[in-house]
């Protein structure tokens, strides 16, 4: 009873961070993923977090993001969560990225399962220099999470990604073809939009950037997002994302699956403006 009351404390702090939640509401999957891996040691989930390093960042934003990671890991309420689960440990790995082909790893597949994995990810998190990139690829991270899921020595009962960015897709293969292939493979890909500046119309910026992640980026089995809206409550949106993963729950609020509806942001709206500005 005290882990319910905790998690839905969670919830309700994630819708105060600027702090919109979304869903699909989707059923998980029963089976074993066609790849599993036999005799390897079980985890609650394998955990992919993929963050946006590319030009549009400014440093302040990478520093905080970067923090942020660091701080929700060692967090109790994430502690709450992996205890939570039926093995009481997770893997992760954590790469940054921009354009496609520009993917950084900053810790390779780690197991967390107390208080001191945690101290030594976050460690590992923040003594890596803050970098930045060019364009943004987010179906070059995809891709590249993809292959990292194969190289895994351990096996999830469920497969996330988790995504940040502040920008459209706007290098490498369109967005939805990356999606669709992890979505074909069962791994579910959250989102972590970050609309903490005004659009700049020099940049490949748009003022929607939670509806195209709603349609273009996030799905799979219970996929979500959070999006941050104020700057100073970019770690607690953090905290709140990863904690919703590792314990394997969803927000209460639904959106309709991106297969049973239109798109309201063109998917390719980020190529589409990178050609506007090549052409001035």
């Amino acid at each position: 009873m005290r882990w319910c009351v905790s998690v839905g404390a969670v919830i309700v702090a994630g819708a105060m961070v600027g702090g919109d939640i979304a869903g699909i509401a989707a059923p998980r999957p029963k089976s074993q993923f066609a790849d599993a891996k036999e005799n390897v040691p079980p985890v609650n989930v394998e955990l992919v977090i993929a963050v946006d390093v590319s030009y549009s960042m400014d440093m302040d934003e990478l520093a905080v993001q970067r923090e942020g990671y660091a701080q929700a890991i060692v967090s109790e309420e994430f502690l709450q969560a992996l205890r939570a689960g039926p093995s009481r440990k997770v893997a992760v790995t954590y790469f940054e990225w921009s354009m496609s082909g520009d993917e950084k790893i900053i810790f390779p597949w780690r197991v967390i399962d107390g208080p001191e994995s945690a101290d030594a990810v976050a460690t590992e998190i923040m003594k890596t220099p803050v970098r930045r990139g060019s364009s943004t690829s987010i179906s070059g991270a995809i891709n590249f999470a993809l292959q990292l899921f194969k190289e895994n020595p351990y096996r999830g009962l469920r497969r996330v990604i988790d995504i940040s960015g502040d920008g459209p897709n706007n290098d490498g293969a369109p967005v939805t073809v990356a999606r669709d292939a992890a979505l074909q493979r069962g791994i579910t890909i959250n989102g972590l939009p970050i609309m903490v500046k005004e659009p700049s119309y020099a940049t490949t910026d748009i003022e929607n950037l939670d509806l195209y992640y709603e349609d273009c980026v996030i799905g799979g089995p219970g996929a979500f997002m959070v999006t941050i809206k104020d700057r100073e409550k970019f770690q607690e949106a953090i905290r709140t994302k990863l904690v919703l993963e590792v314990a394997g729950l969803m927000p209460e609020r639904r959106i309709v699956p991106v297969a049973e509806k239109e798109p309201r942001v063109s998917c390719l709206i980020g190529e589409n403006k990178w050609q506007e500005r090549g052409r001035r």
